[in-house]
């Protein structure tokens, strides 16, 4: 198959008839949203859906997020939109924020991995949404990567993965957030944060009196009820170990574990901020931004962890952050690409 890279200048671009149709016809596209690339098909069409999967070599049982336009296209994808879920659509979407709510029998099961929910979300990029209207149905969409692999935030890096795989990509700039989508289960009493995002906790709970982050979130074994829940993700090729503490013992710690790794004769890579790299000077280093920058780092994360794919390097020491606002995506997408191998960097570490 001959993967083709359509540029798309604005929504109103042609070529957005021939990706529409695609999803009509059952095939897949890759396109632009606010959060990260997703890959695209007919969300209401469980063959359709079956491809999504072959293509990534995603687990059967991991359940895809469906991307809507409007609210009236909620009434294709659920007969039960609780309040809790309106709320959240008024306050932030269109923007990088899913909801889970109660499914129609419409929904294949492939879609939910076997799950009475389904996420829903409004992508607040114009090319998403002109796609989604012009496919008149809701579209179901992970992240456009391998499974397990860094989420693609250009078309470029789509491409790098996908080629050969899927029949069409829309280039439509880089992302602007970097992280997927905040993922809510709007089935419970409470808000539950399923899944971190640029939607912060702190932002919920301006409207919501008590929101909860799930105990899956911290490692504890649950039935995944949204993307990203239960298998290894995000990971860089080579193996990583993330140093989570302080901001000002960060030096002290990568000198430390540089100079074991070093002992070891392995060759590293650091994933660190401008604070950290500037001063290590270390050969293999990428800069993802300033310790108070919390938005830019998230926007280069993934392209931090891919940086090295092609590099020498054994090992990949990465920095990470604070866990308030949208530092909590931030270490959980970092937790995750370690594999849980992190240490405490800490003074006397």
């Amino acid at each position: 198959m001959e993967t083709k890279i359509l540029k798309m200048d604005t929504a109103a671009d042609e070529k957005l008839s021939v990706a529409a149709q695609a999803i009509k016809n059952g095939d897949l596209v890759a396109f632009p949203t606010e959060t990260v690339y997703g890959l695209g098909a007919n969300g209401l069409d469980e063959k359709a859906a079956a491809k999504i999967y072959a293509a990534k070599g995603r687990p059967s049982d991991n359940p895809l997020i469906l991307h809507i336009d409007s609210i009236k296209m909620l009434a294709m994808i659920t007969d039960k939109v609780p309040h809790m879920a309106m709320e959240i659509m008024a306050a932030f979407c269109p923007g990088p924020i899913t909801m889970i709510v109660p499914k129609k029998i419409a929904v294949p099961d492939r879609i939910t991995g076997g799950l009475s929910t389904v996420g829903v979300r409004m992508p607040d990029n114009d090319i998403a949404r002109k796609l989604i209207t012009l496919s008149g149905v809701p579209i179901a969409a992970p992240s456009a990567n391998l499974s397990g692999r860094p989420s693609p935030t250009t078309a470029a890096t789509v491409y790098d993965d996908l080629n050969g795989r899927i029949p069409y990509i829309l280039d439509g700039g880089p992302s602007d957030f970097g992280v997927e989508s905040t993922i809510v289960d709007c089935t419970e009493s409470i808000p539950v944060i399923l899944r971190p995002g640029a939607i912060t906790k702190e932002m919920l709970e301006e409207i919501f009196p008590e929101v909860r982050v799930d105990p899956a979130l911290s490692g504890k074994n649950s039935v995944p009820k949204a993307p990203g829940m239960k298998y290894r993700h995000y990971a860089p090729k080579a193996p990583m170990i993330l140093l989570k503490g302080r901001k000002e013992n960060m030096l002290a710690a990568f000198t430390k574990e540089l100079s074991k790794c070093k002992k070891a004769g392995q060759s590293v890579g650091i994933i660190a901020s401008h604070e950290v790299t500037n001063l290590l000077r270390h050969s293999y280093s990428y800069d993802y931004g300033s310790q108070n920058d919390l938005f830019h780092i998230a926007a280069d994360l993934y392209n931090a962890l891919r940086y090295f794919d092609d590099k020498p390097v054994d090992i990949l020491l990465a920095e990470g952050t604070t866990e308030k606002g949208i530092g909590l995506a931030i270490m959980n997408r970092l937790k995750k690409a370690s594999g849980q191998n992190i240490l405490s960097a800490y003074k006397n570490n």
